[in-house]
């Protein structure tokens, strides 16, 4: 993913609320959300080009997600691929924190990322820049291609929308899209520098990224409450694939 709102033990119907955009260029091939042959229990999109994920949740209550964290000049061409720090979490019988600690401990020379994993009474944050591992508390937050909470312009107009939603008892996949579809650009002042040219700069500031060769590619939403939770994937046309949008209860 490439924006990550998200509200944990914040809102009286669900543990954790989840709205994300993944951004990706759009000829990289990839699977959308379904439930894996090999991991039954596993529901996720998959990349087709590395085998891993951006985000997924489990029968069980586990739940997963990956930003990159963007620093162009520390960009590794020959790196692993971070999508299998989610996939390994979700298809392995152990606890969040003792993963954070194992994926830590590893120091395997992975380009810069921010992971959460949670399960059904806890979530966890690890990023490889400062290298912390911390739990959560109830709150909202954001996470876009810096670190948590880090005010970038989409993350804190994000975090605004998601704590102004989460004043009503219902809510819904809708709600939680409409979001994440912002295609606000930011004014050059509050642009971050992270080493692309400023006319990525201003293009990668909004929500919903709208690019020649890169852009949105799918938005997910969670309402997670315990082990039911209700996932959906809005999947976008780019290169003659047709806009798409499944929904999951598990």
């Amino acid at each position: 993913m490439c924006l990550i709102l998200f509200a944990w033990k914040k809102h009286a119907s669900y543990d954790l609320i989840v709205t994300a955009n993944r951004d990706e260029f759009y000829n990289r091939p990839t699977q959308s959300a379904g439930l894996w042959p090999n991991y039954p229990d596993l529901l996720a999109g998959k990349d087709l080009t590395a085998g891993g994920t951006w985000m997924g949740v489990t029968k069980t209550g586990k739940f997963a997600a990956l930003t990159n964290y963007r620093d162009i000049a520390k960009i590794s061409d020959n790196a692993p691929t971070r999508g299998d720090l989610t996939k390994d979490y979700l298809t392995q019988n152990v606890e969040p924190k003792t993963y954070l600690e194992k994926v830590k401990s590893a120091q395997i020379p992975y380009n810069g990322f921010n992971l959460l994993v949670g399960d059904n009474d806890s979530l966890w944050y690890y990023n490889n820049i400062n290298h912390e591992i911390k739990s959560l508390e109830p709150g909202i937050y954001g996470l876009s291609n810096a670190l948590l909470n880090d005010p970038w312009p989409k993350v804190e107009t994000g975090k605004q929308k998601l704590s102004q939603l989460l004043q009503y008892d219902h809510l819904t996949s809708s709600n939680l899209l409409g979001i994440i579809q912002d295609k606000t650009i930011a004014p050059d002042d509050q642009l971050p520098s992270t080493g692309v040219p400023i006319d990525w700069e201003r293009a990668l500031s909004a929500m919903y990224i709208t690019m020649e060769n890169y852009g949105t590619r799918c938005s997910t939403t969670l309402l997670k409450k315990g082990t039911s939770t209700n996932f959906t994937e809005k999947i976008y046309a780019h290169l003659g694939q047709k806009e798409d949008q499944v929904e999951f209860i598990l």
